[in-house]
């Protein structure tokens, strides 16, 4: 993901206060996963009102444009917000995914080794899967298998 885009990313889920845990709170209690909740629901709402955005913008501004230039840049234009839609589309469905999670008291453990993930990690990244270590892990295989 362009850093660009990791930035948006993570400015869209800003304004939440981090989480903080209560002595002998256990980890992913009721008053915690209703905190991811509620950052997961957020980002969501946002995600989906700049789909509406879009879809108007696309609406508001297309144009038969006589010169072939013109509406070939209009084309490309609408073709990289596209794109963009489409990685956010894929992004809800991933917090929907996260939000059943958080449902079913599975969440904020890894997937790979079953330890927790922890807090501050899931609210840079709520919908992570993989404790910082097998995340690493799997970055560096990727890189050695060129994938």
């Amino acid at each position: 993901m362009p850093t660009n885009a990791k930035q948006q990313n993570s400015q869209l889920i800003r304004g939440f206060v981090p989480y903080q845990e209560t002595k002998g709170e256990e980890y992913m209690s009721d008053r915690m996963r209703a905190h991811f909740t509620n950052i997961l629901n957020k980002w969501k709402q946002e995600l989906m009102e700049e789909v509406d955005r879009t879809v108007h913008h696309m609406q508001d501004e297309a144009a038969n444009f006589p010169d072939p230039a013109d509406r070939a840049s209009q084309e490309e234009e609408f073709s990289l917000e596209l794109r963009a839609r489409d990685r956010e589309r894929k992004l809800i469905k991933k917090i929907d995914e996260t939000l059943q999670l958080i449902e079913d008291n599975d969440y904020g453990w890894c997937d790979s080794c079953g330890v927790e993930i922890g807090i501050r990690r899931l609210e840079a990244r709520p919908t992570a899967t993989l404790c910082i270590d097998c995340k690493t892990l799997a970055e560096i295989k990727e890189k050695q298998l060129g994938s």
